[in-house]
C-alpha cells in the first residue's frame, strides 16, 4: 500500500470531478484517495442526473470542460460520442452554439471520473469510493478525523469539501400538501403525475423554474402555467458565441489595484471595466442601464427584447459573462465590506441572471408558450396556501388571485447555503473552531488556496471547493470556476506535503 498523503473528499459531485482530474494530472508522491458521496448520483451531482433530453446545459462547450488548459476535453468527447450515436444534440436553432442535455453531461462527468481515477491508480495510488455520508470531522494534530453515519472513523492528512449545493427552499410551508412538488428533479419522474389540463404554478423565475416549463411544455402539458417570483426576473438569453479575451479585467490587473494605494474600490473596478469595454468596441453604459432596469421591464418585454438581441455586435454582455466568473473571485475578497453588502443586496440577483443566461432556443419556448396565453408571469408574489377543497389559492403583489391544481417548487437555492444534509459536518467544524461561517454565506478561506481558515488563519489541511465558497469567492459554482479552483486545491496540498513529509501516509482507526 502507498505511504504518500492521504486525502479524503466529501462530496462527489462535479466539483469532486474536476479535483480529481487535477489531481490525476499532478505531479508527486501517490497516495491514498477516498471519496464520499450518500447519493445515488455519483459524479453526476444534482445538477446532471439522470433525467430528460429537453433539459440542456446553458454554456456551451468549451466553458464545460473539466480539464485545465483543455478547453476542448468535453467538446472532442461530444464528437466521439456523435459517431457512436449518429446524432448531435443540443444544437440551439437562433445561435447555432451548442448546449447538450444535462443528463449527457452527465455521462461525460462520469466517465472523465472513472478516467482520471484509472490514471491514479496505474501511478500507485489507493482509491476507495464510501457510499456514505460524512457526518462530523474532528481538526487534530497533523490530520482531519471524517466520521461517518455508521460510526466509523478515517483519518485524513488533507481533507476537501465540496459538498454541493441544497436543494429549493420551502418559502410558503406547503410541504406536505396534497398536489405540491418540494423538488422538482428529476423531472422526468416528478412532474410525470401532472395532469395535462392542470393549472400549474411554478415558484421561481430562475433557472429551475424554467427547467420545470420547458418539461412540463416537452409532455404536451395543455392547462396554464403561472410564473410566480417576488422580482420576476428570468434568467437572460445567452447570446451567439464571439472569441475574445480579456485584457484588462484579468486577476494579475486586480493585484496591482490591491498594492495601489487607493486599494480596490467599485471606482477603480469602473475604471478597469471601462478599458476593456473600449478596447472590444462594447458599451459599458447599455449594460449598466440594462441592470438598472431589470425591476421596470416587464419580464416578458425583457424576454423578447434579448432573443431579438442575440445576434448583437455589441461585445458588453458577453464580456460581464466572462468576466464575473473568470476574475470574480479575485476581486470579492479585496472589496470593503459595505461594498459587498451593497452589491449584494441591490444587484447580485441580476447580475447572477444576466452572467447564468439560457440557451436562446429555451428562451423562445417561453415566449411561444406567452403567445398562446398559456404561461403568464406574476411578479410580487405574496402567498400560496393550500385551498380548502383542493388545490391552492395563490396571492400576487397587484391583489390577483387565483387557484391552482398543482405547485411546483423551482426556488433557486441560495448560493453558499449549507446543504442540509452537510449541515452536521460544517457544525462539527464551527462547534470546533476548525472553520468560521461566512456572513455572505458558507464558510470562511483563502482566495489563493481555498483553504478554510481558523481564526483568519488559512489551515493547510481543510478546503473547500464549489458552493461552500460562496461568500469567500462570490462566484464558484460554473464549472471553469471549479477547474481553477481544483488546481489552487492540488498545489496547496502537493505544497504543504513537499514540506512536512507524510512517510505514514494517513492513520484510520475505528472509532
Amino acid at each position: 500500500m502507498s505511504r504518500g498523503i492521504s486525502i479524503g473528499v466529501v462530496g462527489g459531485g462535479a466539483a469532486a470531478v474536476c479535483l480529481i482530474d487535477a489531481l490525476a494530472r499532478s505531479t508527486g508522491e501517490p497516495g491514498r484517495l477516498t471519496v464520499f458521496e450518500p447519493s445515488p448520483h455519483l459524479w453526476r451531482g444534482r445538477a446532471y442526473q439522470v433525467d430528460t433530453e429537453i433539459l440542456r446545459v446553458n454554456s456551451t462547450p468549451d466553458d464545460m470542460s473539466v480539464r485545465a488548459g483543455d478547453p476542448g476535453h468535453f467538446a472532442r468527447w461530444l464528437k466521439a460520442r456523435d459517431r457512436i450515436t449518429g446524432i448531435a444534440q443540443g444544437v440551439d436553432r437562433l445561435s447555432g452554439a451548442r448546449f447538450p442535455p444535462r443528463t449527457v453531461y452527465g455521462e461525460y462527468l462520469e466517465q472523465s471520473a472513472h478516467e482520471a481515477l484509472r490514471g491514479l491508480r496505474r501511478d500507485g495510488w489507493r482509491v476507495d469510493i464510501i457510499g456514505g455520508a460524512v457526518t462530523a470531522a474532528d481538526r487534530l494534530s497533523g490530520h482531519v478525523l471524517l466520521h461517518t453515519r455508521r460510526g466509523r472513523a478515517r483519518a485524513f492528512d488533507y481533507v476537501v469539501l465540496n459538498v454541493g449545493g441544497d436543494g429549493p427552499k420551502d418559502m410558503y410551508g406547503l410541504s406536505g400538501a396534497p398536489g405540491f412538488i418540494a423538488d422538482p428533479y428529476p423531472v422526468a419522474g416528478k412532474l410525470r403525475d401532472i395532469d395535462d389540463h392542470d393549472e400549474v404554478a411554478v415558484i421561481g423565475s430562475g433557472l429551475t423554474a424554467v427547467d420545470v416549463v420547458l418539461a412540463l411544455a416537452a409532455q404536451g402539458h395543455r392547462g396554464r402555467i403561472s410564473l410566480l417570483s417576488r422580482r420576476g426576473v428570468l434568467p437572460g438569453v445567452r447570446q451567439r458565441p464571439a472569441s475574445f479575451s480579456l485584457r484588462h479585467l484579468v486577476p494579475e490587473r486586480v493585484a496591482e489595484l490591491a498594492l495601489s494605494g487607493d486599494g480596490v474600490s467599485i471606482e477603480s473596478l469602473a475604471t478597469v471595466l471601462r478599458a476593456e469595454f473600449r478596447d472590444a468596441g462594447a458599451d459599458l453604459d447599455t449594460v449598466v442601464h440594462d441592470m438598472l432596469r431589470v425591476d421596470l421591464e416587464e419580464p416578458v418585454d425583457r424576454l423578447r427584447r434579448q432573443i431579438d438581441e442575440v445576434d448583437s455586435p455589441n461585445m458588453g454582455l458577453r464580456i460581464l459573462q466572462r468576466a464575473v466568473p473568470e476574475t470574480g473571485p479575485d476581486i470579492w475578497p479585496l472589496l470593503r465590506e459595505e461594498q459587498k453588502v451593497r452589491l449584494l443586496r441591490a444587484h447580485y440577483r441580476t447580475i447572477m441572471s444576466m452572467c447564468c443566461p439560457m440557451p436562446p432556443s429555451s428562451a423562445s419556448v417561453l415566449l411561444d408558450l406567452v403567445r398562446s396565453d398559456q404561461l403568464e408571469m406574476f411578479s410580487g408574489l405574496q402567498d400560496i396556501t393550500p385551498a380548502a377543497d383542493a388545490g391552492f389559492d395563490v396571492i400576487a403583489a397587484d391583489g390577483t388571485r387565483f387557484h391552482a391544481d398543482r405547485v411546483v417548487n423551482a426556488v433557486n437555492a441560495s448560493e453558499g447555503r449549507i446543504p442540509r444534509d452537510a449541515q452536521p459536518l460544517v457544525t462539527s467544524l464551527i462547534r470546533t473552531r476548525a472553520a468560521s461561517r461566512h456572513p455572505h454565506g458558507g464558510v470562511q478561506l483563502a482566495r489563493a488556496t481555498s483553504r478554510l481558515t481558523r481564526n483568519g488563519r488559512p489551515d493547510p489541511r481543510l478546503y473547500g471547493l464549489g458552493n461552500i465558497a460562496a461568500g469567500a469567492l462570490f462566484f464558484t459554482f460554473g464549472i471553469p470556476s471549479l477547474v481553477d479552483r481544483s488546481q489552487d486545491i492540488v498545489a496547496a496540498i502537493r505544497e504543504h506535503a513537499g514540506t512536512v513529509g507524510h512517510a505514514r501516509g494517513g492513520a484510520e482507526a475505528a472509532a
